[in-house]
């Protein structure tokens, strides 16, 4: 499935995807998922935010997705992450495994019925349809730094808005909101440390602690929402 009809060049994004079709109510939904199993992109429910967690791989994988979803107004992007191995350091905050799902606000879909959904598409005689999405490079904005992100939405039409429901994390917005939340995640990736660091990396230390978030607190406390804070592992599952 390519994600536009213009010409590809070699610094477009692939991605290996999965497409599966639930029917709920009378309507039908096109649920994509990464065709392979996350092993080093997890996130948790803490306390005061949800944290995830990627190494450069996975990290590039979600990103790409994030992107796939802003091209995406008719379906849900899913993310199995509950089944991802248990990040380093998580466990001492009382962290709650997530799954997350992505979907433009143009789906329209009640985070209440996912449930209902998820069981159909992760059934075992659930059919799949392998494709690989491409994505242009040209839709993910240029990184300025952490929290330069221009909101010209005075109603905050650019922000993700949350809600949890059957260990989902749903994020639904627009476009611009998608590819915003990717530079985030991509610039995680981009930055970790190198892999000299990683023989002495300490998970939520200062020393090569490289993270992003998505949300400015203004943002959050209008809204009554969580941060989403993004922070770069080494791999740590093969």
């Amino acid at each position: 499935m390519a994600a536009s009809r213009a010409a590809l060049t070699r610094d477009d994004l692939r991605l290996k995807v999965a497409v599966q079709r639930g029917r709920l109510g009378g309507t039908d939904f096109r649920v994509i998922r990464p065709a392979g199993p996350l092993q080093n992109g997890a996130l948790y429910q803490a306390r005061d935010c949800y944290e995830m967690y990627v190494d450069r791989t996975d990290g590039r994988r979600i990103g790409t997705l994030m992107l796939l979803a802003a091209r995406s107004p008719r379906s849900l992007i899913y993310l199995p992450m509950r089944t991802t191995p248990t990040a380093p350091g998580v466990g001492w905050d009382d962290e709650k495994r997530l799954d997350l799902v992505l979907a433009h606000r143009a789906v329209q879909f009640q985070p209440s019925r996912w449930k209902q959904l998820r069981e159909r598409c992760n059934a075992g005689n659930a059919p799949r349809e392998l494709r690989t999405a491409s994505i242009p490079a040209r839709d993910l904005p240029a990184d300025h730094g952490p929290n330069t992100s221009v909101r010209s939405d005075p109603k905050h039409g650019n922000l993700l808005h949350q809600a949890l429901y059957a260990e989902t994390l749903f994020l639904t917005g627009g476009t611009t909101a998608f590819r915003e939340a990717a530079q985030e995640i991509f610039a995680v990736t981009k930055d970790g440390p190198p892999h000299a660091a990683t023989r002495h990396y300490v998970p939520g230390a200062c020393n090569y602690h490289v993270c992003r978030n998505l949300y400015d607190w203004p943002e959050l406390e209008e809204h009554d929402w969580d941060q989403f804070h993004v922070e770069f592992c080494p791999r740590w599952a093969k």
